[in-house]
């Protein structure tokens, strides 16, 4: 099983389908879970905190659910991807799934409740729960030649909380640009994050 976080960056992105498409034609292979990032329905949860002043725990809860709208969104599609919620194992059939992340996440005491979790570590800590080959992220511009997970945090690329998550398993961890789709591979990476 290969864990691909599709960042909300490419919700516009003209590379967004080209992936869900290279995505679909490597699952015959082997089981892929979709992540989906926030994109502007977390920007829009953003703005609704700067404008209502609620709680962190709040917003984080409405950044789950704004993921989980990307993901029915890209479930839309690519209707052959099978969506399911944790702690449900994903189905083994068809092989490409979706993760639409919910209010179970709420109850996982291992997370901190605030903007330093976002879909990254998440999709980190989804693919420790079902002890996947790697976790790949895929973003628009990521830096090249940075392997660096701590070096990643500090450029904003990585969100505060990944560091954490990341040192306690062993799972590789690639980052790729959205405009990577031909070149991606079920291998394990080359150059793998670190700390």
């Amino acid at each position: 099983m290969v864990v691909v976080k599709l960042g909300g960056s490419l919700y516009q992105a003209a590379e967004l389908r080209p992936w869900l498409a290279a995505l679909k034609a490597l699952s015959q292979q082997q089981n892929i879970i979709i992540v989906p990032g926030g994109g502007p329905f977390a920007e829009q949860v953003r703005k609704a905190q700067q404008i209502h002043d609620f709680n962190n725990v709040i917003a984080h809860h409405m950044a789950i659910l704004a993921m989980s709208q990307f993901g029915v969104l890209l479930s839309g599609l690519m209707p052959s991807c099978q969506p399911f919620s944790f702690p449900t194992h994903p189905p083994a059939t068809p092989l490409l799934s979706i993760w639409l992340p919910d209010k179970q996440l709420l109850e996982q005491t291992d997370l901190v409740q605030n903007w330093d979790t976002t879909s990254d570590t998440l999709a980190l800590w989804l693919a420790q729960k079902y002890q996947a080959k790697k976790l790949t992220l895929i973003k628009c511009s990521p830096p090249e030649h940075v392997t660096s997970i701590d070096k990643l945090n500090k450029m904003g690329i990585l969100d505060n909380a990944f560091s954490a998550i990341a040192s306690s398993d062993t799972i590789p961890i690639e980052i790729t640009a959205a405009n990577r789709y031909r070149q991606f591979t079920l291998d394990l990476p080359i150059n793998p994050l670190h700390q």
